[in-house]
């Protein structure tokens, strides 16, 4: 896994064999043909995700090129792969073949978008994401992603407006983990404490108490130097009795 990506939508596969042939009374027949191979029988794409689901990233990208070389998805896959092996260059190129080919891909413009974040041009990532949301505005993932890259940017507000619209898309958009799909979604930033302060925010807002008492912790175990934000804000008026938001309130500060 690339440090500081979480990568969304699993591909999901299952195999069904093929029924044995029966005899006149019913019963079946041993089947005395030699036994195949199976992965002959799957396309690129399918033999190339399963070698993703096993982390074996440059035998995934040479079974994709066996496939298809106008197809957007192989292109992005391809990306993927050269991403989770931090070859941001060819990941690049990757991408942009998949936008080229089609150009209405958001997968891809969001996964270049990431590129560019990595290599911290976040106003170039801004753009792709915006590009990619121009397509799939209701992508919690993508917002997720431009929420991030406003936040490098110390663009507070637009960081807070986007985060807010990917929370109510899906709430659960920043807990996802998985381990393989079509979606690189960001996850790097820096000032981990005033960032989980801003998460909490946004928890809080959205009616999810306990994961806003989660960032809270966090922000406060992080160095957060306004506490007192918490006690003030009107999102955490609803918190002021809840029993563990009073101890870590009146709790001595304590960085970790």
């Amino acid at each position: 896994m690339v440090s500081g990506l979480t990568v969304v939508l699993v591909t999901a596969l299952s195999f069904l064999d093929p029924a044995a042939a029966q005899t006149a009374n019913g019963f079946r027949a041993p089947d005395k043909t030699p036994p195949s191979d199976p992965s002959k029988a799957l396309s690129p794409e399918v033999r190339g995700d399963i070698l993703m689901a096993r982390k074996m990233y440059r035998e995934a990208i040479e079974t994709y090129q066996a496939g298809p070389h106008d197809s957007a998805v192989l292109a992005n896959k391809i990306g993927i792969a050269y991403h989770q092996l931090l070859d941001l260059e060819m990941a690049k190129k990757q991408y942009e073949r998949a936008v080229k080919i089609d150009p209405k891909y958001a997968e891809a413009l969001n996964n270049l978008g990431t590129v560019y974040y990595a290599r911290k041009s976040f106003r170039r990532a801004i753009g792709e994401y915006k590009r990619a949301l121009r397509i799939n505005p209701e992508s919690a993932s993508f917002l997720s992603n431009l929420g991030t890259a406003y936040y490098a940017r110390k663009q507070y507000k637009e960081m807070t407006e986007a985060y807010e619209k990917a929370i109510a898309i899906d709430p659960d958009v920043f807990e996802r983990r998985s381990a393989m799909g079509t979606t690189l979604q960001e996850r790097t930033v820096e000032e981990r404490a005033k960032y989980h302060y801003f998460q909490a925010k946004m928890y809080a807002k959205a009616g999810q108490m306990d994961r806003a008492l989660l960032c809270i912790r966090k922000s406060l175990e992080e160095g957060f130097k306004e506490k007192e934000k918490f006690l003030k804000e009107p999102e955490f008026a609803s918190l002021k009795e809840n029993q563990e938001f009073k101890l870590m309130m009146a709790a001595e500060q304590k960085v970790i």
